[in-house]
């Protein structure tokens, strides 16, 4: 499949919607994608992994098991290397989303529907000697389906083409955004359908400093999985050091993705059952997240 074509081809889709400027914020244009497959019946199955041999009895159904699954994939402090530690809070929200609004300016909305769970954990590296404090986080999202994940990457893109500055916090700010996209088979990746790296610059006037500093943003996507990890430079980190912080954390959330939905050999291959479905009490509530950035 070419999928960096696919979502490219997406990204174009989403542009032309706006080409009035306005901008429409992700989860606008996640429910224009929605409504426009509504008449399409729903598979039976999920859809096929290239990299993953996937167990649809392993997939989860509702957003609570979602949850139990993502927080077993998320990294912990230490897999940031050392020095790493919890920042506060240390988890988002779960009943908010981020959306980039037609201002380039970063705020919280309800989660999507076509969304299961999300969950962001936030960890630092304090300052130390000559070098400033350096941000991570690391986001894990469970879509109902590959397609609806497919088109989360795709708005990534579109997000960095419509806004290559964003405006995270009121004293936070990235410029200069340039995404490089990679599909299954390109540019070595041998690991994800899909694989985003986002770049650009940070600048924080929390201090008054407002220094210019490397930022990574760092995305794949594994069936109806996206997994992401990113790093706000400081005053003494090389955009190199930034990559070496993300690398180790980002594999090993892949890894137990893995180890988590993962057909066993012992499997009977003729397992179909629906990932699609949940529970109608899980349905009905109102879950939501914090930011993705």
């Amino acid at each position: 499949m070419a999928r960096a074509g696919c979502a490219v081809g997406m990204c174009v889709v989403l542009a032309g919607c706006t080409a009035d400027g306005s901008g429409e914020p992700r989860e606008s244009a996640s429910a224009k994608k929605e409504g426009a497959s509504a008449t399409a019946s729903p598979s039976p199955s999920p859809s096929p992994s290239e990299v993953v041999d996937i167990s649809p009895a392993r997939l989860p159904n509702t957003r609570a098991q979602a949850t139990v699954l993502i927080r077993d994939v998320l990294p912990g402090p230490a897999d940031f290397g050392p020095g790493a530690v919890r920042r506060t809070p240390y988890e988002s929200d779960p009943r908010r989303w981020p959306v980039l609004g037609e201002d380039c300016v970063w705020e919280q909305r309800a989660l999507p529907k076509d969304v299961l769970a999300t969950l962001t954990r936030s960890y630092e590296i304090p300052a130390s000697g000559d070098r400033g404090p350096l941000r991570l986080s690391a986001v894990v999202t469970v879509h109902r389906t590959a397609e609806q994940a497919d088109w989360e990457n795709a708005e990534v893109l579109e997000e960095m083409m419509r806004c290559p500055e964003q405006m995270l916090r009121s004293d936070e700010f990235i410029t200069d955004l340039r995404s490089v996209p990679a599909s299954f088979g390109e540019s070595g990746n041998e690991f994800a359908e899909d694989s985003l790296t986002e770049l650009g610059s940070y600048t924080s006037t929390a201090e008054g400093r407002g220094e210019v500093n490397p930022y990574i943003w760092e995305q794949t996507r594994i069936g109806q999985f996206t997994l992401a990890v990113s790093a706000k430079g400081a005053g003494g980190w090389s955009q190199a050091d930034l990559f070496d912080r993300l690398r180790d954390p980002h594999v090993g959330m892949r890894s137990r993705l893995r180890g988590a939905i993962e057909r066993d050999p012992s499997e009977p291959s003729g397992d179909t059952k629906d990932s699609t479905k949940s529970d109608t009490k899980d349905d009905a509530e109102d879950d939501t997240r914090d930011g993705r950035r």
